[in-house]
């Protein structure tokens, strides 16, 4: 019997923010050559179902939440779809009625999960776009089943996902990204007792901490790579944001005793089997901390696959809409941040306005304009804040793996000179998460611009790439 290579999925811990479920090829394993036991033999028929509405949102968000509810309550026929097993997406991941009163964000979830709730509105979770069809139609998996959805109006919610940066240890167990290892800790692991260290860059760093913390975890410090100059000038454009001073105040309270410095990063991770220590520095000196996890995040990267499929315009590495959440492809709304990084308020309120122009309500739209505004703004300030600082492109050893899907070590990009030839010399990006790890940190190291995205935007089932073939070869005939 002949064997081949295969590798368990990894989509659900990367789009959580954990790095650790893409597993390296010294992990994979030897499987029968009579693999795709289960893809269905369809003798040259097309039998995947088929649905329409009015309005289709993809990312169950609070943005995407938001604009479905409003859409609904229109009137309209509205189908919600995310590939998570519940709606929320990462801020409100895991509350429900009993887990919402520690939680800052819980009267908008409670908000707008009840009105979402009494709405006849489908919610189709497990689902995942991989293909357009046609004008106006998503081509997705849902429960593994392949099925094909048509819409008046779309809405991508779809979110943001941590950005990475290599540096030497990064690889062993233990580090995870700072959101990573939050969902992993809602997902049940126990963080009781356990030494964690919080490092990157971004806001979302004190909330993190403070909800390890709460878990049990012991915070041995928060490192931000951002310097105090950077912060401080940032602080005061906080003083229009009342919520965000009161979210920002009660993660202090939390994190009482635990020490944040600002213009520090991560060198190194050191340890045998797992993490054991993790090396800071500030650029002069260096320090060692003992350690069980490394939380690291070096803030978000927009989720442009859909965007970019649909051929929406990007401007500075967001999608570009006008005051009523359009972008370039007509019936097309983006909102969250895709658009830019801001937050809840910003992804809630660009959500209400999606879903008010898709029912036809512009002056209802249009009324919410002055907040827009503001929230925009903030979300600039945020990118220049904490941009990343020029000395993270040296953490870097020759020997540093900097695609895990595919073993890619740091000098054999070296050698490259764009990320297509890395890709083509090296198989840079063409493991498992498609470049999504790789990719933006390619961008920082190298300054090679990545990105490009083919059908399947995500990886699917051997039975939906050969459906995606017969589209192909069917639209192909109907134009001869």
């Amino acid at each position: 019997m002949s064997n081949v290579c295969s590798r368990r999925a990894p989509w659900t811990t990367l789009r959580d923010g954990d790095l650790h479920g893409v597993p390296s090829y010294r992990e994979w394993a030897e499987t029968s050559a009579n693999l795709p036991v289960n893809v269905r033999t369809r003798n040259g028929r097309d039998d995947r179902m088929r649905t329409s509405v009015d309005v289709a949102v993809v990312g169950a968000g609070p943005g995407g939440i938001a604009a479905a509810a409003i859409a609904a309550e229109a009137g309209l026929g509205v189908c919600l779809l995310d590939d998570n097993r519940s709606p929320g997406g990462q801020i409100w991941r895991g509350l429900g009625p009993g887990t919402t009163k520690r939680n800052p964000h819980a009267s908008e979830f409670a908000k707008w999960s009840t009105r979402l709730g009494r709405m006849n509105c489908e919610v189709w979770t497990g689902s995942q776009v991989i293909d357009l069809p046609g004008s106006n139609s998503l081509r997705l998996e849902r429960d593994g089943e392949l099925h094909d959805l048509s819409y008046r109006s779309l809405v991508l919610a779809t979110g943001a996902r941590e950005r990475f940066l290599a540096f030497p240890g990064w690889t062993l167990p233990g580090v995870t990204g700072a959101g990573g290892l939050q969902a992993l800790v809602r997902a049940g692991l126990d963080a009781r007792g356990k030494r964690v260290v919080v490092a990157g860059t971004g806001p979302l760093l004190l909330a993190i901490a403070a909800g390890l913390k709460d878990a049990g975890a012991t915070i041995a410090a928060i490192y931000e790579q951002a310097p105090i100059s950077k912060l401080a000038g940032f602080g005061v454009t906080l003083l229009g944001h009342f919520g965000k001073i009161v979210e920002g105040l009660g993660y202090a309270r939390s994190l009482r005793g635990v020490a944040y410095r600002t213009g520090c990063w991560v060198k190194r991770g050191e340890g045998r089997e797992r993490l054991e220590r993790v090396i800071i520095t500030d650029g002069r000196e260096e320090w060692a901390h003992d350690s069980d996890f490394l939380a690291c995040g070096f803030h978000l990267v927009p989720n442009l696959e859909l965007p970019l499929l649909l051929g929406c315009a990007i401007s500075e590495s967001y999608v570009t809409v006008d005051e009523f959440q359009q972008s370039s492809v007509a019936r097309v709304a983006c909102v969250g941040e895709i658009t830019g990084i801001g937050g809840l308020e910003k992804a809630l309120l660009e959500g209400e306005v999606a879903g008010w122009f898709a029912a036809g309500r512009e002056e209802k739209a249009r009324a919410l304009s002055p907040q827009m505004q503001k929230h925009r703004a903030f979300s600039r300030r945020l990118d220049r804040a904490f941009g990343l600082r020029d000395e993270l492109r040296d953490l870097c050893a020759p020997e540093t793996i900097v695609c895990r899907c595919e073993d890619v070590a740091y000098s054999t990009l070296k050698d490259c000179t764009s990320w297509r030839g890395a890709k083509l010399h090296a198989r840079c990006g063409m493991g498992a998460c498609q470049g999504r790890i790789c990719g933006p940190q390619t961008e920082f190291l190298f300054g090679w611009r990545y990105g490009g995205v083919r059908p399947p935007a995500f990886p699917a089932k051997l039975a939906s790439v050969a459906a995606m073939r017969r589209t192909v070869e069917a639209q192909s005939t109907e134009s001869l």
